[in-house]
């Protein structure tokens, strides 16, 4: 590997997301294995009537210190922590929603390849990755069945049943909690929390927001509309708190950051890479699994560092769980399926673009994340207590 380590953060699972979603845990006496904050449950050592997660999908460290260095969320920001990894919204919101890490939940990367159904499967959308065709017709559900998980407001409700427990979430967004509310932008999840915040007894409520994630990547980290959407939304998040009834907290972070894209590459150009597959890749565009034929292991190591060694770190199977980069506990039975037996890990500025001669690969972006740069891995967590 040949990069600038210096940019590279590996998953830190004493100190990221999923120990942020575990002092929520604890503090609802959810008995959990996996290791909680200090920080924030010294803050949660006080017993709140309305305790708000709110994630703002995209919003990484290094977004909100480039655009807003001094403004209100980063005054009150008591952390700087890693994502999961990947760093991508499918693990990193099932890390939030399950209360565990990838290597427990199988929830990777957005395709992830069944051998139940021969297909690679976009995981939030519950559809084919390739044509985006619908599952509706499989003789079994792999959501269901294979990568099904209880959340954490089934685990809260359990723990303490005289807590109200809510999900906010966009439209298209697949349900999780039995009291959800759709919000399709900010303003609606501001308008849901003032409704929710003022019901009787404790509430604790999980609001997810999808930007600024899409405004990111459809206009890049250093964008004008980027920089007016956190803006703008930093400041309805301090009215909001301001207008917050006493004794609440909010606990705002996110699920990653993002990376601008320079180069993007497909698989289509290199027959002598695609030679060594069995399958197409799958995963995302910076953190790609291949099956790699047995008798062709090495000259696939060998072709493909020849070309991409600069701008993506290729492991290993083996070496890549060695790394322990996608968590500690239980190990899913579905995660040796899904890595393949090589993975690659976008170092750079670069993608490697996942399509077949048959279908084209998705729309390049203007930024993305999955990757293990600094951009990409690190998360505020900012607090804000009334």
């Amino acid at each position: 590997m040949n990069v600038d380590e210096k940019n590279l953060v590996m998953p830190d699972y004493k100190h990221c997301i999923l120990n942020t979603v575990t002092s929520i845990l604890k503090y609802y006496n959810v008995e959990t294995k996996h290791n909680s904050s200090k920080l924030l449950d010294s803050k949660l050592e006080k017993r709140y009537k309305n305790v708000i997660l709110l994630i703002l999908d995209g919003m990484g460290e290094h977004i909100l210190n480039n655009i807003s260095p001094n403004g209100f969320l980063n005054r009150n920001k008591i952390d700087v922590i890693t994502s999961v990894y990947p760093s991508t919204t499918t693990a990193a919101l099932t890390t939030y929603y399950a209360g565990k890490p990838p290597y427990e939940t199988g929830w990777i990367a957005w395709s992830q390849y069944f051998k139940e159904y021969g297909r690679a499967v976009d995981m939030l959308k519950h559809r084919e990755s390739y044509k985006g065709e619908s599952l509706e017709d499989a003789r079994m559900n792999v959501f269901e069945n294979i990568v099904n998980y209880k959340t954490i407001f089934d685990q809260i409700e359990e723990a303490s049943p005289n807590t109200n427990v809510f999900e906010v979430m966009p439209e298209y967004s697949e349900r999780r909690a039995k009291n959800s509310i759709k919000a399709n932008d900010i303003d609606e999840v501001i308008d849901s929390l003032k409704i929710l915040t003022s019901l009787p007894n404790d509430n604790f409520i999980m609001a997810y927001c999808d930007n600024p994630d899409s405004i990111l990547h459809k206009y890049g980290t250093d964008s004008i509309e980027a920089k007016d959407y956190l803006l703008e939304t930093e400041e309805k998040i301090k009215r909001f708190s301001e207008e917050l009834e006493e004794n609440s907290i909010i606990i705002i972070s996110a699920d990653h950051g993002h990376k601008n894209i320079e180069k993007a590459y497909t698989l289509l150009d290199y027959p002598e890479i695609l030679e060594c597959l069995i399958t197409p890749p799958s995963l995302e565009s910076r953190t790609v699994a291949f099956w790699v034929k047995e008798e062709m292991k090495d000259a696939f190591v060998e072709r493909f560092n020849s070309h991409f060694k600069n701008e993506f770190w290729l492991m290993s199977r083996e070496e890549f769980l060695s790394k322990n980069l996608l968590g500690f506990g239980e190990k899913h039975p579905k995660t040796d399926d899904f890595i393949g037996n090589y993975i690659a890990l976008s170092t750079s500025s670069s993608i490697i673009r996942l399509e077949t001669f048959l279908a084209e690969g998705k729309k390049v972006k203007k930024s993305t994340h999955c990757g293990i740069t600094k951009e990409e891995m690190e998360v505020p967590v900012i607090v804000l207590e009334k």
